[in-house]
Parts: structure tokens; C-alpha cells; sequence
């Protein structure tokens, strides 16, 4: 089969298209005929190898070869032991631990896929597990009147928190860079903010605040929050990440204010509710664009560099 792989850690330029032996599924196993996958900024971390975080399993080279966690596709085969899937259903994994879908085929445990909605394409399918996870666990318990900031809310998990937090009635804050502005009005935010003009940190208290790419201190982040307050991060920087989980959780404490890392659920509970409301109308999709499986290099430099406007899915025929 036909594989986008990698050995070392790097730049789009470490990636090349080749051919692999199709893998077989284990017992509790899948193997999909993957139609698309949905990139996330997991995807350009575990590439570069940073921040150190993403190196888990693979200080020196990655562990796994082929990237790509967001799978839709076609079953292809089932192990010995999985009940509910057959050959020729349409499915839809958050493959997080064995990623493998820049490839023609990937395998993935029964326990990470659901069926897809038939009222979905593929790429449709694969942009909800990891986005759709993140923005319903990181918009959980928002209500209305709340104020809500999100960070970095122009990528794909971005563009569902924003809708989530307005379909909550909060009022809503997005920070991007200013080619992503005028997206993400139109996505409902109430006021946006370009990260390189204006420290967000200095512009509240907010009730609520998602980051999806923490850089700053924990006392900035303490700063932006009302009394009662939660703030979550999900991604940064190793040091951002680290301080917020230790000093942070502490500073929250004592200040009456919640600092903390969103530590994310896995798994088709988790993505299938936000699966329905977008078959339902209450929740839009947003592809960027789509690229072939051999363009999968450009298709993350261009994630990596910022510039998506929700998300962006290789297709494989």
C-alpha cells in the first residue's frame, strides 16, 4: 500500500511517499480502507518532535512511522475478537495511539471507532473525533452570560468551541492571528483578537478561558480570569503545559480561581455527541481544504504554519 512515512524527526521534508506491507489487524482490531484524515496540530507536533512532550514512546525517532489520527473510512477486515463492526461499514476512529492514517490502510482497536452518520462524507467524519473531543470537553459547563475566551480559535478544535460556548449563550472572545479574524466573526465570536497586536491576558476577567496553545505565565493566565473562573490549555509549550498543571493548579487555589490542563477523554463517547449535532444543523463543519495522500507534506506545513481556517483533510482514493 501507498504510505506517507517518516523515521526521524523533522520538517515536511522528512516525509516521503512509499510503499508498505498492508498491516493486520490484532484480535481487538480494525483494518480500515481509509478514505480520509483530518490533521491536527498533534500531527505537526509528533512530526518536529516538539514540544518534548510529543516525543512519548520516541525520545530519539518516532515511534510510530506513519502519522495521521483522524481516520474515516471503509472496514476491510475485523479481528478474531471485535463484535459490532463488519467488513463494508463506514467508520470513523480518533486513532491517537497508532495514528497510521497517511496511508491506504490503517488498523485501529475496535473500542476508538463508531460508525459514521451516513448524513457525513468522509472528510466530514474525520474532522469531529480529536477537534470535536477537545471542544466539547474544553466548552463543558459554559452557560449563558458567561464570558468565554478561546486561543487559537481559528484551527479546527477552535471553530467548534466557538459555536459550542454561542450555542451555550456565553459571550465569546476568539484570539488568532489577523488573517483568521474576519472567520472567526462569521463563526459567531463576538469579539476577536489578533494575538500579535493585543495580550488577551490583559483584556478580561473571563469566565472562561480555552487555550489551545499555551505560551504564557501562569500568573498572566490567572490575571485574564474572574474569581471562579476556570482556565484549561490544551497544547503549548512544554514549560507552559508544566508550570500550569503544578504552580498553576496551586495559584488557583489560592486565589479562588481554577488553573489547569484539560486532560482530554478518548474515545467515540466523547466525538459521537458533537457527530449529532452537526447531522442536526446546530454545529457546522468547516474544511479548509483537502489534499491528495501524496501532498500530505504541504497539507502539514500549512497546518504548521498557522494559516488553517478550520480543518484540513488528506483524501485518499
Amino acid at each position: 500500500m501507498k504510505a506517507v512515512v517518516y523515521d526521524r524527526y523533522g520538517g515536511p521534508e522528512v516525509l516521503s511517499l512509499t510503499d508498505v506491507p498492508v498491516p493486520e489487524p490484532a484480535a481487538d482490531q480494525v483494518l480500515i480502507r481509509v478514505r480520509a484524515t483530518a490533521l491536527n496540530l498533534s500531527d505537526w507536533e509528533s512530526l518536529r518532535g516538539t514540544p518534548f512532550y510529543s516525543r512519548i514512546g520516541g525520545l530519539r525517532a518516532p515511534r510510530r512511522g506513519i502519522l495521521g489520527s483522524d481516520i474515516a473510512g471503509v472496514i476491510e477486515a475485523v479481528g478474531s475478537s471485535v463484535t459490532g463492526f463488519a467488513p463494508g461499514d463506514a467508520v470513523y476512529s480518533d486513532n491517537l495511539v497508532h495514528k497510521g492514517g497517511f496511508a491506504e490502510y490503517a488498523v485501529a482497536p475496535a473500542s476508538t471507532v463508531a460508525h459514521k452518520p451516513p448524513e457525513l462524507g468522509f472528510a466530514e467524519a474525520a474532522a469531529l473525533p480529536q477537534s470535536g473531543a477537545i471542544a466539547l470537553q474544553g466548552t463543558s459547563g459554559i452557560t449563558s452570560g458567561m464570558s468565554v475566551l478561546i486561543n487559537g480559535a481559528g484551527g479546527g478544535t477552535g471553530t467548534f468551541a466557538i459555536q459550542l460556548a454561542r450555542r451555550a449563550g456565553a459571550r465569546v472572545t476568539g484570539v488568532d492571528n489577523d488573517g483568521k479574524l474576519d472567520f472567526l466573526r462569521a463563526l459567531g465570536a463576538d469579539k476577536v483578537l489578533d494575538y500579535r497586536v493585543t495580550d488577551f491576558t490583559r483584556t478580561g476577567p473571563y469566565d472562561r478561558i480555552l487555550d489551545l496553545v499555551a505560551l504564557r505565565s501562569v500568573f498572566a493566565y490567572r490575571r485574564a480570569l474572574a474569581r471562579g473562573g476556570r482556565y484549561r490549555c490544551v497544547g503549548g509549550t512544554t514549560r507552559a503545559v508544566l508550570r500550569t498543571a503544578t504552580a498553576g493548579a496551586l495559584l488557583g487555589l489560592v486565589t479562588g480561581r481554577s488553573l489547569g490542563v484539560l486532560v482530554v477523554k478518548e474515545g467515540p463517547a466523547h466525538f459521537e455527541p458533537l457527530a449529532r449535532m452537526c447531522v442536526a444543523g446546530e454545529i457546522d463543519i468547516h474544511l479548509d481544504r483537502t489534499f491528495p495522500l501524496e501532498e500530505a507534506p504541504l497539507a502539514l506545513a500549512y497546518v504548521g504554519a498557522g494559516r488553517a481556517l478550520g480543518k484540513v483533510v488528506v483524501e485518499i482514493d
